[in-house]
């Protein structure tokens, strides 16, 4: 047989996969000595998919699941085992259908199925692993407000680290690690035993209920917040001091005035079913998994529907401010993303966005030239326009040539300082003289960046890593006037999430109101994946 004909044999044998086995070096006679009906299916089988693909090339489509010696069998087995407690981590248990493989092992006959097999068995092994580690779903393609891309890894690389270790060991090493998610999926125990037990009681029929009151509210609300883990047993059917306490800490937990007064927002949130709040668990288990990377030793974590900011050093809370965010509307929305910070702007200048000064100060200045009248209008050049030389009657929001600029002042919109980590959506945390905004429960209110309540102190916390006076350091440079910029001497990792249900270090779920949506549109996703209440609980 000649060479050519050697390698039209082994082509007609290979199918689509002999170019790939070939590029390997091998000698077209060897090649065709070496080809099983076996490694004819894997390479026909794997060539859909480039990952695997690649992987079996560089195995030289050697089985690394279906052979018959002891490491095969451990790989299947864990595999197996992996696979069947999907589910405990809120994952699509059907999407890897253990049952399924189990039958598939079982009956397998003849070196071409046993070949579809190793391919079949390697896919799983790659999407149970990338869904366990990094998501089910793709972030970014969710949502307009999703900035963010999950940590994704090269799909080759699980399979390399699975065949050169220990089978049970590499599955460990999957899991997120973070002090969160592991609460997160102790909390979803905790909430799947609470729902298979019939939930957290009868919800309190009532609008409000007030310390000193008694009847079948009082006990309803009791019953709950002892099934809850909020009060102790008891039998009384009186509004009393320990019940008033135990209100008092619920609302504390769920963002709310604790007045101890069980009011209409109080008794909404106390009203909500175990299976509503599980879903917010899987939800933030999934946004977990997103954000499986180093957040930085040092880092400032935003929770958007917390309308918290806070420093975080060695996963610990270092400092906590109440936050303003953006309104629910599509333009106005705060985005998830993550960046770094890199300075700080003391007594800055506001420049005021493009949308912002063609539709709400262009059409009062057209009217009125004198309008807003706090604001600088600026030329392409930097230069201050007075405002006699522009006619603003002949503009329109395209054509407006101009910007506008609110100098530092104590009635900046931006307050007297602003924290910096430059980013393409031109979002960024900063004081506000709008101070009464901050005593509301809900604190929704600004154009997409993030107000703080105590922006003088969350700058000293920031700058006691690099100077021994922050405070003298910080008053120093804002009692100038002049706009000051401050490097940070080490930038600090920013992550803007979005968590209607989070952790303290006590392991306690603290629930958010879904202020934009988000996390229903999550929910909603992770269904079509295959995720559901029924199929994770137990």
């Amino acid at each position: 047989m000649t060479q050519s004909q050697t390698i039209g044999r082994f082509k007609a044998l290979m199918g689509g996969a002999a170019l790939a086995v070939l590029a390997l070096g091998i000698e077209p006679r060897a090649a065709l000595a070496e080809v099983t009906a076996f490694k004819q299916a894997v390479a026909e089988t794997a060539s859909v998919n480039r990952d695997i693909a690649a992987f079996y090339r560089e195995t030289k489509f050697e089985p690394i699941w279906t052979g018959d010696n002891e490491l095969h069998r451990a790989r299947r087995a864990a595999l197996l085992v992996a696979v069947s407690r999907a589910g405990l981590y809120g994952l699509p248990t059907d999407n890897y259908d253990p049952e399924k493989l189990r039958a598939r092992m079982a009956s397998v006959q003849g070196e071409r199925a046993l070949g579809a097999l190793e391919v079949e068995l390697s896919e799983t092994l790659v999407l149970f692993s990338r869904h366990m580690q990094t998501g089910i779903l793709n972030p970014r393609k969710l949502m307009s407000g999703i900035k963010r891309d999950a940590p994704l890894r090269d799909p080759i690389s699980y399979l390399r680290d699975f065949t050169e270790g220990d089978p049970d060991a590499f599955f460990r090493t999957i899991v997120p690690t973070s002090g969160e998610y592991t609460r997160l999926v102790r909390a979803k125990f905790e909430l799947e035993r609470t729902v298979a037990g019939g939930g957290w009681g009868a919800q309190v029929q009532s609008d409000k209920v007030s310390p000193g009151d008694g009847g079948p509210a009082v006990v309803a609300l009791r019953n709950r917040l002892i099934a809850m883990g909020y009060l102790d047993r008891s039998n009384t059917a009186v509004y009393d001091g320990a019940l008033q306490k135990a209100v008092q800490e619920y609302q504390s937990d769920q963002g709310l005035e604790p007045d101890g007064v069980a009011g209409p927002a109080t008794l909404r949130a106390i009203n909500v079913p175990a299976s509503e709040r599980l879903k917010s668990v899987l939800v933030a288990m999934e946004r977990e998994r997103w954000l499986n990377k180093p957040r930085g030793k040092r880092h400032i974590l935003v929770n958007i529907p917390d309308f918290k900011a806070r420093i975080i050093d060695d996963d610990k809370v270092t400092f906590e401010t109440r936050s303003v965010v953006g309104k629910d509307q599509p333009d106005r929305e705060t985005p998830e993303f993550s960046d770094v910070m890199e300075y700080m702007e003391i007594n800055p200048y506001w420049n005021v966005p493009r949308s912002i000064a063609t539709e709400e100060y262009l059409p009062a200045m057209r009217r009125n030239r004198n309008a807003a009248g706090h604001l600088q209008v600026i030329d392409g050049r930097g230069n201050i326009v007075p405002r006699s030389a522009i006619n603003f009657a002949r503009y329109t929001g395209r054509t407006f040539p101009f910007n506008l600029r609110q100098p530092p002042s104590n009635s900046n919109a931006l307050g007297l300082v602003k924290f910096m980590f430059p980013n393409k959506y031109n979002i960024y945390l900063h004081d506000t003289p709008a101070k009464s905004l901050f005593s509301r429960e809900v604190r929704a209110f600004s154009h997409g960046c993030v107000r703080l309540s105590e922006p003088f102190e969350f700058a000293y916390a920031l700058l006691a890593k690099q100077v021994d006076d922050p405070v003298n350091y910080f008053q120093s440079r804002l009692q100038s006037g002049q706009n000051t910029r401050v490097t940070l001497e080490e930038p600090v990792p920013v992550h803007l999430i979005y968590r209607t249900a989070y952790t303290d270090a006590r392991g306690r779920v603290k629930f958010r109101a879904d202020i934009y949506g988000r996390d229903a549109q999550v929910y909603r996703a992770l269904q079509n994946a295959g995720v559901a209440l029924s199929s994770v609980q137990g």
